[in-house]
């Protein structure tokens, strides 16, 4: 490929293609026919030397396009390098005195009663005129979410997700998430004041092994898959609890405890926001757990946006304003 000769503009069309994944949504948004879009994709289909999308049948919803492992490859530094050169030539000037932008953040319920508290007094604050949507965060890997720009930011825990930008980043490759440490977490076991384990010990102690994998269990699970870290920690011993009932939200499950004998594990700073009468009991797991830590994690092509730097900072600043 000579990259001299190559029109830019294909690039654009190749980036709303890949985003819709529809000739006629992206024809409509770069406000061009759609011949005109598949004449461009052809043209960068012979540029690059692969078919870049594929036509498909998505059940439900007729027929699609599939992008090829190129285009997949291909998209994210696209994507970033249209960004780039769009905040070079039209520098996005964000004066939060009176922006008006819109600004979605994934996240779970506990997360969301740490941070958006202090994030909407930051708001009302510096930026009146900003608002912000919280939608449900229901996967470990927000990736998609944040390629797809469902959300600006995705905030919670995700080790495989950093896991895998590092060994990117280490194998001299590019990584085309970023992400900036919140707080540090720990979780413990929940019951409700009158459950016959709460008053086992003193303390936070006195809860062994063989009574909590004996005991009925409530999980929290985002996905609905009833299998959590727990799980995984207790497999490692040879160990199994029996799980009763899987939620997914942290309320949902701190108000099912306090009226019934099931047992939950929850984050601990969560517990003091949901237990507002006193009446849960808190217990060490009697077992290692790794420590969570709460990441908000955000698409690299926004970066170098004004918009984006200022609701980072404003995340960060609430999340110190509780954990610090």
């Amino acid at each position: 490929m000579n990259f001299k000769t190559l029109d830019l503009n294909l690039l654009r069309v190749f980036d709303e293609v890949m985003a819709e994944r529809s000739l006629t949504k992206a024809a409509h948004n770069l406000a061009l026919t759609q011949p005109a879009v598949s004449n461009a994709l052809r043209r960068l289909r012979e540029t690059v030397g692969d078919d870049l999308m594929r036509r498909s049948t998505v059940k439900g919803q007729g027929q699609g396009l599939e992008p090829t492992p190129r285009a997949l490859a291909l998209w994210p530094h696209v994507r970033e390098a249209l960004a780039q050169l769009q905040m070079s030539l039209a520098p996005d000037r964000f004066e939060s005195a009176t922006a008006d932008n819109t600004f979605v953040l994934a996240m779970a319920d506990a997360t969301a009663a740490e941070i958006v508290p202090g994030l909407l007094a930051i708001t009302e604050a510096e930026a009146p005129g900003v608002s912000l949507r919280v939608v449900p965060l229901s996967t470990r890997d927000p990736r998609g979410l944040l390629e797809r720009e469902e959300a600006d930011l995705a905030l919670g825990y995700f080790p495989a997700v950093l896991a895998d930008i590092t060994a990117k980043l280490q194998a001299g490759g590019t990584a085309n998430f970023d992400h900036a440490r919140l707080y540090d977490g720990e979780y413990v076991c929940v019951m409700r004041r009158g459950h016959p384990l709460a008053k086992k010990g003193k303390g936070e102690e006195g809860l062994h092994l063989d009574a909590f994998c004996a005991a009925r269990h409530l999980l929290v699970s985002f996905s609905g898959r009833p299998y959590g870290f727990t799980d995984e920690a207790l497999a490692s011993l040879g160990r199994k609890r029996r799980i009763v009932l899987t939620v997914n939200q942290f309320f949902t499950a701190g108000r099912v405890v306090l009226q019934s004998d099931v047992l939950t594990v929850l984050p601990r700073h969560f517990v003091r926001v949901a237990d507002s009468a006193g009446e849960l009991v808190i217990k060490r797991l009697p077992f290692d757990v790794p420590v969570v830590h709460v990441d908000a994690l955000w698409h690299r092509s926004t970066q170098q946006s004004s918009a984006h730097q200022w609701l980072r900072s404003a995340v960060e600043r609430s999340a110190h304003g509780v954990f610090g």
